[in-house]
């Protein structure tokens, strides 16, 4: 998806830099194994190298909208074929940090590397056939249908030699489908709700069937249910297809419920990284949001869920 880029921004200037707690070296050991043994040792070492590289990584990252710098050195290694959930207060660069990531916004400082390659030395239509983005509200086109808005993510895989075929018309059936929006298919976009249009974008970017995905707020606008749907098609598209995901999302019950990979930011820096259930805790919820909470587990999900107390003094 080529989207402009105009969005406005509203993250807000970073401050004094918060301390990123170190929460991958805090991985549970081998069963049996003590922590700091060389077995233990090894056997980390063995998980490590047998992940797949990172299709996409941020290295040393700055990002601003003129000389006001919103993401302020970032390091990450997008893991791959996994769901990475990025929260962190209104105005830390979260969005930002996607567009840095989908290319919509080119780096102050440092790199982002879509396969090992500098993302800004790719030709468009190769990164939108690696790399679909839906951004926050994006602008509906005048007039147009919810069929012809989803019918454009295929416009990445067309070309002089290539005109649309069965395998385009499986793609956009299959997203309409899965988007729940068969039946809304010739109605203009400009007509419906928010949480309808939310998913005519979303049905847009599964039609043009890329191995990564960054999606921000893709819950927005949308009712519980929806919001149910759509995390479920999210995670249906690692199981399914091992996509790799990036979303930035506010509900952080959702967040813990759906990541593989957890990033918590402020002030334009990552504080913590890792599983959800080493990354919700009350002290990293204390540095991030400056909100003294408990955290509980989820009977259902076994994930953590934050019960917000006060802000912190």
């Amino acid at each position: 998806m080529t989207v402009s880029e105009t969005t406005t921004p509203t993250s807000t200037s970073p401050s004094t830099p918060a301390p990123r707690w170190n929460v991958g070296e805090n991985r549970r050991p081998a069963d049996g194994l003590h922590p700091h043994s060389q077995e233990a040792e090894r056997s980390e070492s063995s998980q490590r190298s047998q992940e797949p590289s990172p299709r996409l990584r941020a290295d040393a990252v700055s990002l601003a909208y003129g000389e006001r710098i919103v993401v302020d050195g970032v390091t990450l290694d997008v893991p791959t074929g996994r769901i990475t959930v990025v929260v962190g207060p209104n105005g830390c660069g979260k969005s930002t940090l996607l567009r840095g990531l989908g290319r919509l916004l080119k780096p102050r400082g440092g790199s982002v590397l879509l396969d090992g390659e500098a993302i800004t030395s790719l030709p468009t239509r190769e990164v939108a056939r690696r790399l679909g983005l839906l951004p926050q509200q994006p602008i509906v086109p005048e007039g147009v249908s919810v069929l012809e808005l989803v019918e454009r993510g295929r416009h990445p895989h067309h070309g002089l030699f290539r005109s649309w075929g069965r395998a385009d018309e499986e793609a956009v059936a299959s997203a309409l489908t899965r988007t729940d929006l068969v039946e809304l298919a010739s109605v203009p976009v400009d007509s419906l709700s928010g949480g309808q249009r939310q998913r005519v974008w979303l049905a847009m970017v599964l039609a043009q069937d890329t191995p990564v995905l960054l999606l921000d707020e893709p819950t927005s606008f949308l009712d519980i249910a929806h919001q149910l749907d759509v995390l479920d098609l999210v995670r249906s598209l690692r199981d399914q297809s091992g996509t790799t995901v990036v979303m930035v999302l506010h509900d952080l019950a959702m967040a813990a419920r759906y990541a593989d990979h957890l990033v918590a930011m402020s002030d334009g820096r990552i504080i913590a990284e890792g599983p959800p259930a080493q990354v919700v805790t009350p002290e990293v919820i204390a540095d991030v949001f400056g909100v003294t909470a408990s955290v509980i587990v989820d009977p259902e999900s076994g994930t953590p869920v934050v019960i917000p107390r006060r802000r912190a003094s």
